[in-house]
């Protein structure tokens, strides 16, 4: 985009911040230190964070009021606005080798090291990075050794399974803002996300829309001229292809209003779903496929769908079977409707068979968040904006959960500053009797031994207590299963916090024995975390619905850092949704009296 030109709408507070972080790596790299290089680490999660779009801000005037962003930071956003980039993050690319940056997504190698690994080795690619060191190399390097490159070859596996899947948090936000693009065409008369994003998935190869259109050659050219394309790799009468600023790929596919349906269900899968669909099609004498379900009398066999659909319609003789909806689809196959997120051919059709199909937990069941940080520690707002938050959320209750002593670098608590917290967590309650209702708790950290770090006399003080692992790899202690196995023993824990230790695109989970700490949970009675936070959705969806069959209470909780975080939530809803769950599964859907006697109950009987 040329300067001046009208900000563009595609561009994603994501996108911003992501010049931001690049800006701070390549500062890193170039041995900038101290505060200069906080500052602009602090701007990326401000922007990151912000919850209102910087383009709209940026033409309203008004990017100062992003918190840490002055007049030379308002300037680079501009820039990055109006062109995409900025003078100095360009001037910056030109110093280093492009790969450096994609090295520094390896866990266990930061700015310096991969400055070292260019200037000693020339090592810019992870192949290369992977050779160095699986052949010794690597560890020969000063401030290296064997574990340092064992620990950076297991980081580039995971750089690779993760391949260039892209993470939900930085999806979402993007889909978001093309489905307001597309949404705002006067064409366009419906629209929605489709793919793995609509069925709930952590991250995404790429994004897929379906719109209804009687001009889609019209709306597919307009979406594909937008400035925030960098590539048009298609561009046909009923699908564009394009590749944008955050992602590898976005497709639209423009249909008819009377195709509508069926193509949101075919291009939101998954293929095994689709598959077992048309199979039961094709018993009932029947074809579907993205166009409509038809009738089949004749025994012809489906074609295939896709680029050929753009001839015309693939569909048996005498039309379609009128469905303005995917519900009206499914009834028509002798099913009731299926939510996307069970879409994956893993027993939801039998279920829909039987009529057992599970009545998913809605977002809007959920009473409070059980799991949040504030200033005391680690997070970035105090507590009286949190719990502000958290009532223009709707939500009864909040738990404050900041860490324990064990975390220092984190400035975690010790009994005197958990106490002192606790008493402005009283008088916040007794100054806001209107709710919602602050609970004083503790993310404890789960020691070596098992044990906690914090003693009991201290936990029963407390309204809720949440036990977590953040140091997985410690020298002398259990293993890991068991230190998680221990502490779910313990009755004055009450939820057992992330406990697969993912971080969705960076680290895979934890080496633990899953279905031993499930088995454990159902027999000590804590419940289990899913980790609302966009990049953990910990524990994943399989092992949820394994917990919740065992008997295992689940809690969906931001984990938030800030007052932006509670807002997470939704994103641990539809994963519980992914795995099966009911409100009757999950403990904050109980209003806080009910949890409350869930929790004296369950510490009566351990």
């Amino acid at each position: 985009m040329s300067p001046g030109r009208a900000a563009d709408r595609l561009l994603t507070n994501g996108d911003i911040a992501a010049c931001f972080h690049e800006m701070a790596a390549l500062l890193e790299l170039k041995g900038l230190e101290g505060f200069k290089l906080r500052s602009y680490k602090r701007a990326a999660t401000a922007i990151e964070e912000y919850p209102e779009p910087l383009v709209d801000l940026h033409r309203d005037g008004r990017l100062r009021e992003v918190p840490g962003i002055g007049d030379s930071f308002a300037r680079k956003i501009a820039e990055i606005v109006t062109t995409g980039s900025c003078a100095m993050l360009d001037a910056l690319r030109e110093e280093y080798p492009p790969a450096l940056l994609e090295l520094m997504r390896v866990p266990g190698v930061g700015p310096k090291t991969a400055l070292l690994l260019w200037q000693e080795l020339r090592i810019s690619d992870l192949d290369s990075l992977a050779a160095a060191a699986a052949d010794g190399t690597l560890a020969a390097l000063p401030r290296l050794g064997p574990k340092r490159a064992a620990t950076v070859l297991a980081g580039i596996e995971s750089v690779r399974r993760w391949g260039d899947r892209t993470p939900v948090a930085v999806a979402a936000p993007l889909a978001q803002a093309i489905l307001r693009e597309l949404r705002s065409y006067p064409e366009v008369t419906a629209a929605e996300a489709a793919g793995s994003l609509r069925r709930g998935r952590e991250s995404v190869g790429d994004l897929d829309f379906v719109v209804a259109t009687a001009q889609p050659g019209e709306v597919l050219k307009r979406f594909a001229a937008l400035p925030a394309v960098r590539e048009v790799l298609a561009l046909g009468d009923t699908k564009a292809s394009v590749r944008m600023r955050s992602i590898s790929q976005v497709d639209v596919r423009a249909v008819s209003q009377s195709q509508y349906a069926a193509a949101l269900l075919h291009f939101t899968g998954s293929k095994e779903h689709n598959v077992r669909l048309r199979q039961i099609a094709k018993g009932k004498r029947m074809l579907l496929n993205e166009y409509g379900l038809w009738p089949d009398d004749d025994g012809r066999r489906e074609s295939e769908a896709g680029e050929a659909g753009e001839a015309g319609e693939a569909g048996g003789p005498g039309g379609p079977v009128p469905a303005s909806s995917e519900a009206e689809l499914y009834a028509a196959l002798g099913l009731v409707l299926i939510p996307p997120e069970l879409r994956e051919d893993r027993g939801e059709i039998e279920s829909a068979i039987a009529g057992s199909l599970p009545q998913l937990v809605a977002y809007e069941q959920l009473l409070g968040d059980l799991h949040a940080h504030t200033t005391w520690t680690d997070g970035s707002d105090d507590i009286a904006a949190m719990a502000g938050a958290a009532g223009q959320l709707g939500h009864q209750y909040l738990a404050i959960t900041d860490h324990s002593r064990a975390l220092a670098f984190l400035g975690g608590l010790d009994p005197d500053r958990l106490a002192k917290q606790g008493e402005e967590i009283r008088r916040w309650n007794d100054a806001h009797p209107g709710g919602p209702r602050l609970l004083r708790g503790c993310e404890v950290e789960i020691l070596p031994d098992g044990t906690l770090d914090l003693p009991d006399e201290i936990l029963l003080e407390l309204d809720w207590v949440v036990a977590a692992v953040h140091s997985p790899n410690r020298r002398g202690g259990l293993d890991l299963t068991e230190r998680l196995l221990r502490a779910a023993g313990n009755p004055l824990v009450d939820v057992i916090a992330h406990p697969t230790g993912q971080i969705i695109g960076v680290r895979e989970a934890y080496d633990i024995d899953a279905r031993r700490l499930l088995a454990g949970a159902a027999r000590s009675g804590v419940a289990l975390e899913i980790n609302a936070s966009p990049y953990r959705l910990d524990l994943p969806p399989e092992l949820a619905r394994e917990a919740a069959r065992l008997g295992v209470k689940l809690v969906i909780s931001t984990d938030a850092h800030d007052a932006r975080g509670l807002g997470d939530l939704h994103y641990g809803v539809t994963a519980a949704r992914r795995g099966w769950l009911e409100a009757s599964d999950v403990l904050n859907t109980l209003s806080l009296a009910d949890l409350m006697l869930w929790r004296s109950a369950r510490r009566k009987q351990s």
